[in-house]
């Protein structure tokens, strides 16, 4: 049974990541009815416009938009319940002629579990770079989402690829890549899939992320850190549904 937040029993929560292609792909009102359809715990955009500042008033709830510098567009986060206000990490940039502009992750903490919502810089290299400086910010359970920009494995010290397998973007109607993804530390993926396109180049992914599951029948004098990330990322969302419980009615 879902309480209030949308927390299955108080260890799973349902996360949609989106790029919605700026002004000429999905519009405010195909979001909301993903919202409608799917019914996410947060949603999490990419190369979001300002116009999805009014998201809360087709399907409530509350949101938060980071735009990058410069640029029209960047990251954005919705939930139908109350969020922290989200921190903004500068990730690196290139020092190549003709760069693309700075990139950032919009990082949502929900009691001890960080949530970094990513659009990723194109090139090996410095996509790389951006990953370990978010793996360097960020303590705990963590799960890194969204719009990767990369073709080849993706690896993060200390984290798991749990995001779906097959493609998500498809370019001229012919190519097909895997560029959404979501890597996650001590935390697990009971589901993850990669829904309809839609009107953006992008397919959404969804995913049902919560704590790692521990075998309690295995004797053990001293809990793996792996372990411990399990208990922590449970003890933080049990605590975020107590918070819920507590809060008026939207």
């Amino acid at each position: 049974m879902h309480d209030k937040f949308g927390l299955k029993g108080g260890t799973a929560l349902k996360v949609i990541s989106w790029n919605l292609l700026r002004r000429v792909g999905a519009a405010v009102e195909d979001v909301a009815a993903l919202v409608q359809q799917e019914k996410p715990d947060l949603l999490l955009m990419q190369e979001a416009t300002e116009e999805m500042e009014t998201l809360p008033r087709l399907v409530g709830g509350h949101f938060h938009w980071e735009p990058l510098p410069g640029r029209i567009h960047g990251l954005a986060a919705w939930s139908p319940h109350p969020l922290p206000p989200p921190q903004s990490l500068a990730l690196p940039v290139s020092r190549m002629p003709g760069r693309v502009p700075p990139r950032m992750a919009q990082l949502v903490r929900l009691g001890n579990i960080t949530i970094a919502n990513v659009h990723l810089s194109h090139g090996q290299l410095l996509n790389r770079w951006q990953l370990l400086r978010i793996a360097g910010a960020i303590d705990g359970p963590a799960a890194v989402i969204g719009d990767y920009n990369a073709v080849g494995p993706t690896r993060m010290p200390g984290f798991k690829d749990v995001g779906p397998r097959e493609p998500t973007l498809v370019a001229s109607n012919v190519l097909r890549f895997r560029l959404d993804r979501c890597l996650v530390r001590g935390l697990s993926c009971a589901e993850a899939r990669a829904l309809e396109q839609g009107p953006s180049d992008h397919r959404p992914i969804a995913l049902e992320i919560g704590p790692l599951k521990i075998d309690l029948g295995e004797p053990a004098t001293k809990p793996s850190k792996r372990a411990a990330s399990g208990v922590v990322a449970a003890s933080a969302l049990k605590r975020w549904r107590s918070r819920a419980r507590a809060a008026k009615p939207l």
